[in-house]
């Protein structure tokens, strides 16, 4: 059940929230820099827990059905209060849930009512003689969440995406074969704006693995297949986009053709730059840039883990074949970030070239300890320190990352262990 299935920072990076398997939400918060404490500069400490989806039973399989927190994402923050949406994917014929949270801080309460008294019964009106008027005493700080609003109804098949819309009034939900577009004061109805459920099921051929509003125009949004392909979608040419505005897809090279290629090349996740010119994709063993403008081929592509090409058997074996790893950018977009195995995960510099790849473990995550590049050596002479390819822990994987909007921080979710990482150099990847 702790084990973590999201993690999204919120548009100022002040709060972490990352969602677990057993229906929970924690939400970390920055602490405040003190010149005392320099050390502690930026710590990021558990700021409230909630459960935001109870776990369910299937009495005709005498099954536990966890409530496994799928998406959160936050909305931009309109006052006080911060605002989150969590969905749940449920293995059962119980609805998918979409729900909206309110986080509020309180450090004042009202004392001094005239009909009430101190643990709030109402008075007895005869013993009331005068008239005060109530005042604010701080208190202890109390932060409260409460659902705000139920979406339900809107899926039949596994949630796999959700994603605000830069106009902060609506939203999209994404499940295998449709994707619904919601407006955040509405719980009861969605539109469907993305339909690919064929009328005979048995000519289904592929399934939508990921989708995302582009971040400064509303009416764009990309979806993600599970044949490696990307479309742009345009709301504004029909109310139904079953026809892309741009196909994104890259040619199979022939001589790679093989069993698992049509496994290895599905999508499992897009994001946009946060400048909307560039989408970031990741499947089975790359990650991909794409620029807008050219549909025909990625601008960059990078080899995650290529020593995994001669693994693909016993991966597909054990299923790990079907694992989904998801993709970060930087604040800049100039460097990308996504996970692998044995708790490694991978950074791209996309102007220098360089990559590295780095190791979530409880050993390395000392405070303010350096950590050291990982190589994976695939046969011939082995450096000291290398790992064996044939020695990767494959049930230690690191599928979800996010990175600070601004700054070079990440948070890594390796099984039921969040680990945060924090630059002190600002060009360098430590």
């Amino acid at each position: 059940a702790d084990i973590i299935s999201t993690v999204e920072f919120n548009h100022t990076g002040e709060l972490l929230a990352t969602g677990d398997k057993g229906g929970r939400v924690v939400i970390f918060q920055r602490e405040p820099e003190s010149k005392n404490e320099p050390y502690n500069q930026g710590e990021y400490n558990v700021y409230s827990t909630f459960q935001s989806h109870e776990p369910e039973f299937d009495y005709l399989k005498s099954l536990e059905i966890e409530e496994k927190i799928n998406k959160i994402k936050w909305l931009p923050q309109q006052n006080a209060a911060h605002s989150l949406l969590s969905t749940n994917v449920v293995f059962s014929f119980k609805d998918k849930t979409i729900k909206l949270w309110k986080i509020t801080e309180r450090d004042k309460r009202p004392e001094g009512y005239n009909l009430k008294d101190e643990e709030g019964k109402l008075k007895d009106l005869s013993t009331v003689t005068s008239l005060q008027v109530p005042v604010l005493k701080p208190m202890d700080l109390m932060v409260e969440v409460t659902p705000r609003r139920i979406f339900a109804n809107g899926h039949t098949y596994h949630v796999n995406s959700i994603s605000v819309n830069s106009d902060c009034e609506t939203y999209m939900s994404a499940d295998d074969l449709r994707i619904n577009l919601w407006h955040l004061a509405i719980t009861d109805r969605s539109f469907n704006i993305v339909d690919i459920k064929p009328a005979n099921m048995e000519d289904l051929t592929e399934v939508i693995t990921a989708s995302e509003f582009h971040p400064h125009h509303c009416n764009l949004f990309v979806y993600s297949s599970s044949k490696g392909s990307l479309r742009l979608c345009d709301m504004r040419a029909s109310a139904l986009c079953d026809k892309h505005s741009k196909l994104y897809e890259e040619p199979e090279d022939p001589s790679n053709r093989s069993f698992f290629s049509e496994i290895i090349s599905s999508v499992s996740d897009v994001k946009f730059s946060h400048s909307g010119r560039y989408m970031l994709t990741r499947d089975y063993l790359t990650v991909k840039v794409w620029d807008l403008n050219m549909e025909t081929k990625p601008v960059e592509t990078y080899q995650v883990h290529d020593y995994l090409r001669s693994k693909l058997c016993s991966l597909y074996e054990n299923d790990c074949i079907f694992d989904k790893f998801e993709c970060a950018w930087n604040g800049s977009d100039s460097v990308i970030m996504t996970g692998a195995y044995n708790n490694f995960f991978r950074m791209f510099d996309r102007n220098t070239k360089r990559d590295v790849t780095l190791e979530a473990s409880r050993e390395s995550s000392k405070p303010r300890a350096i950590l050291k590049p990982r190589r994976v050596c695939v046969g011939g002479k082995r450096r000291k320190d290398d790992i064996s390819v044939d020695s990767l822990d494959f049930t230690k994987k690191i599928l979800h990352t996010a990175w600070h909007p601004t700054e070079n921080i990440i948070a890594i979710a390796a099984t039921n262990n969040l680990y945060i990482f924090q630059d002190k150099v600002n060009s360098e990847m430590h």
